[in-house]
């Protein structure tokens, strides 16, 4: 009985040494306060081809209704590339899409915003809220409401050398799960 009682232990001792010596992740809200990130969409300045699907039911628990838009997208620093103004205009069977998106730093919080307007209805969208990491990937959040419900909204920027995908997801269940509702996939022109 000693001799288990011991091996267990010892076990556990080597174990949580291990434990100790491995270190924690990065903590994303550290590093995104750590670096200035003014400059992080530096590389979108220019003119796109977008293309992009769009889930025109979502969070409905109907089969999903795609449609697809192609066009352009043209990215413009504002104030030395503090702020940039997106300008979009795709169309496809399912009608047009035309709509800007301002992006704002706030160097104390160290951030960026994203405030979107369709042209149809000529208003702000609830901006998102974030930035990117060390790897070059930008997530930003926010809270908002589809058909009167509380949502959570996930927005996604990952980019290569020759393009780059932007993916919004909605969640009804406090980020437990998310909806993919939106993806564009920019290519330089």
């Amino acid at each position: 009985m000693r001799k288990s009682t011991l091996i267990c232990t010892v076990t556990a001792l080597i174990a949580g040494s291990a434990v100790a010596q491995t270190p924690p992740p990065p903590d994303p809200a550290k590093a995104q306060a750590s670096r200035d990130g003014r400059h992080d969409f530096d590389w979108e300045f220019g003119t796109w081809t977008t293309r992009l699907r769009l889930l025109r039911n979502p969070l409905s628990g109907a089969a999903p209704d795609w449609a697809d838009y192609q066009g352009t997208s043209v990215v413009r620093p504002i104030l030395d590339g503090r702020f940039n103004l997106v300008e979009l205009s795709v169309s496809g069977t399912a009608g047009r899409i035309e709509g800007a998106a301002l992006r704002l730093y706030d160097p104390r919080s160290r951030q960026w915003s994203l405030n979107y307007a369709n042209a149809r209805s000529g208003t702000l969208t609830t901006p998102v809220y974030g930035g990117f990491g060390d790897h070059g990937r930008g997530l930003f959040y926010a809270h908002d409401t589809l058909d009167g419900r509380a949502i959570l909204v996930r927005f996604v920027i990952t980019a290569t050398a020759k393009e780059a995908r932007f993916e919004q997801a909605y969640s009804a269940d406090n980020g437990r799960s998310w909806e993919t509702n939106w993806i564009a996939v920019d290519t330089r022109q």
